[in-house]
C-alpha cells in the first residue's frame, strides 16, 4: 500500500506531501543554513541545534515563557502533536500551543 492510501488525505500521487517530498531534487537542502553577516553558511545539525536551544533559551529568559507559542497542525500524525504541546508545556514553560483543527 502506497503512502497516499495509507493516509486517506485525498492528494494524489503526484502531489503528495509525505515524507519522501523532495528527495529526488538535486537542490534540496542536505545540511542546516545559518545565516551570519547577512549571508548564509553550511553548518552542522549540532551547530544548528545548538543556536536554536540557546535563542529559545535567552528569549525564555529575557520576556518569559508566555512570550513563546506553538501553532501545531491537525494533519499531522497525534504523536507529532503530543511531542510539540509536551515540548511547549514541560521545556518552554507555556500552555501556549494551538492548532487548527477546530475550523
Amino acid at each position: 500500500m502506497d503512502w497516499v492510501a495509507q493516509t486517506g488525505i485525498g492528494h494524489s500521487k503526484e502531489s503528495h506531501k509525505g515524507p519522501d517530498m523532495n528527495n529526488g531534487n538535486r537542490e534540496r537542502l542536505k545540511t542546516p543554513l545559518i545565516r551570519e553577516n547577512g549571508r548564509h553558511r553550511a553548518a552542522s545539525w549540532d551547530e544548528a541545534l545548538d543556536r536554536v536551544a540557546d535563542g529559545f533559551r535567552s528569549q525564555v529568559e529575557k520576556r518569559g515563557p508566555r512570550t513563546f507559542g506553538m501553532f501545531s497542525c491537525s494533519k499531522t500524525t497525534n504523536e507529532l502533536n503530543y511531542v510539540a504541546q509536551k515540548f511547549v508545556r514541560s521545556v518552554i514553560g507555556t500552555n501556549n500551543i494551538d492548532s487548527c483543527n477546530r475550523t
